[in-house]
């Protein structure tokens, strides 16, 4: 019912930038939208979130470098990553809330590696 395609990940040197896209094709309404983490061994923790209204949250570890925003025409959720660090490195999953449904969805996840 609610599909979600990722793309912009790959690999970076320390200190620089990617951004990550996520589109959704649905016929229900999308409550929020966000970008959540799971590096090898660890369990998958919340990068940034925003709201179908606009209202961001991120995870302490990315705030002041991660910027999270949307596109509601278009059902697409961008994650702008600046000063990116080694510690970064992880597959990023894009996640849809819909409370119609009772549920929310997952992308299948994009790689992030942070290295010089």
């Amino acid at each position: 019912q609610v599909q979600l395609v990722e793309s912009g990940g790959g690999l970076v040197q320390p200190g620089g930038s990617l951004r990550l896209s996520c589109a959704a094709s649905s016929i229900f309404s999308i409550n929020s939208m966000g970008w959540y983490r799971q590096a090898p061994g660890k369990q998958r923790d919340l990068v940034a979130l925003i709201t179908r209204g606009g209202d961001t949250n991120y995870g302490d570890s990315v705030k002041g470098r991660f910027t999270i925003s949307s596109d509601n025409v278009k059902n697409t959720v961008y994650l702008q990553m600046n000063n990116l660090k080694p510690e970064d490195t992880a597959v990023y999953y894009c996640n849809a809330l819909v409370l119609d449904l009772g549920t929310d969805y997952w992308g299948q996840g994009t790689q992030v590696t942070v290295s010089s």
